[in-house]
């Protein structure tokens, strides 16, 4: 039977990733790119999962340039490009670059040389069948405030003025979801259309501009949002990549509420606890009785967040809320969760200890607004 669900955005099919870069350099600093290029090609040539890579020029403007690079998968690609080594190591591309435009895609289809199209496109580490979207890109950035300012950082962000929702003629804003769990703030972006292009529009916002600049003396990790250099390693680092979203295929139920719920991984194990999260989300969807109707799991290094829309409370079925639904389940997530993180000691079988999880991983809403509200 086919599944209900349908998946619009996964990281988890197994398929092969193809990333490409798009640069644009300043005229005069192709050299010193291309000294950049090489001491980063040799450290990423040694990371698990890397495949192979080129870098191009534009044989029509030699200001523009390109990178692609192949991958086993998406998770050794996301866990390198969200790391702080990552971070370090494309700093002395920053002063030669003007713009930049990155994109991932799962290998579909694909011919070889020698080989008909039919075999290779029988190929394992192929994404199997083509996901159908609704045209929304997702996003999220997580970044942490000094303890003790919560309450103030919380009032700032739930009082700026919306910002003009229409980018240009093909993207729009669509919603934007804001919650706290203790110090940690995530916002949640759909857009429809351009990804970059809507964030870029909103960092111009004036009234966006001013909130920034409000909770800039709280922030823990200090930044200046005016020097491009700290304002690239900020979002750099606040990046949360949504890693799979699914939704129900069927009508959507009234009353459904926006939650978000956080899960600290072990050290090491987020990208598993996202896999183990998305595939309960999978499964959710196929069952017309879970009360969640759809879910997007972000995750970077080992903090885990999963926003779901959801009908009636999630206190009234806290297994299925926190996706824990189906024999031996709680147990895989106890494996790869921090319990002590987030005050959980014990088995996650009893209902006690279900219920302080659900309790502690709830996060707290600031503000949820949508292009038409």
């Amino acid at each position: 039977m086919a599944p209900s669900g349908r998946i619009s955005q996964s990281v988890f099919d197994g398929s092969r990733l193809r990333v490409i870069l798009l640069l644009d350099l300043y005229e005069g600093a192709q050299q010193q790119f291309l000294d950049a290029y090489e001491v980063m090609h040799k450290q990423v040539a040694s990371i698990p999962g890397h495949i192979s890579d080129q870098l191009c020029q534009s044989i029509e403007n030699p200001s523009q340039w390109l990178i692609t690079s192949e991958w086993e998968s998406a998770p050794p690609f996301l866990a390198w490009v969200n790391s702080e080594e990552h971070v370090e190591i494309v700093k002395p591309m920053h002063s030669c670059v003007r713009d930049t435009r990155s994109m991932r895609y799962s290998v579909l289809r694909e011919t070889s040389l020698g080989q008909p199209a039919a075999r290779a496109q029988a190929s394992t580490d192929l994404q199997v069948e083509a996901r159908v979207g609704d045209g929304v890109a997702r996003h999220a950035l997580t970044f942490t405030v000094k303890p003790g300012a919560e309450s103030k950082v919380a009032e700032i962000l739930a009082g700026y003025q919306s910002p003009q929702a229409q980018v240009d003629e093909t993207t729009r804003l669509r919603r934007t979801s804001l919650f706290m769990h203790g110090n940690r703030v995530v916002r949640a972006v759909e857009v429809e259309g351009d990804l970059l292009a809507a964030l870029r529009h909103v960092a111009r916002q004036p009234e966006v501009r001013a909130v920034e600049e409000a909770i800039n003396p709280y922030l823990e990790q200090d930044r200046d949002l005016t020097d491009p250099e700290s304002a690239r390693v900020f979002f750099t680092r606040a990046a949360l990549p949504a890693v799979h979203h699914v939704v129900a295929d069927r009508p959507t139920p009234a009353g459904l509420r926006r939650h978000a719920l956080y899960y600290p991984a072990k050290e090491g194990r987020g990208m598993d606890l996202a896999r183990l999260l998305a595939h309960q989300d999978r499964a959710a969807a196929d069952d017309p009785d879970n009360p969640v109707h759809s879910s997007t799991v972000f995750q970077r290094d080992d903090i885990v967040v999963r926003l779901i829309d959801a009908a009636g409370e999630l206190d009234l079925d806290p297994v299925a809320s926190l996706g824990l639904r189906g024999d031996g389940k709680a147990t895989e997530l106890e494996r790869l969760l921090d319990g002590a993180a987030i005050g959980v000691e014990g088995s996650l079988e009893t209902e006690r200890n279900v219920n302080r999880l659900l309790s502690h991983a709830d996060m707290l809403p600031v503000t949820d607004r949508s292009a038409n509200s």
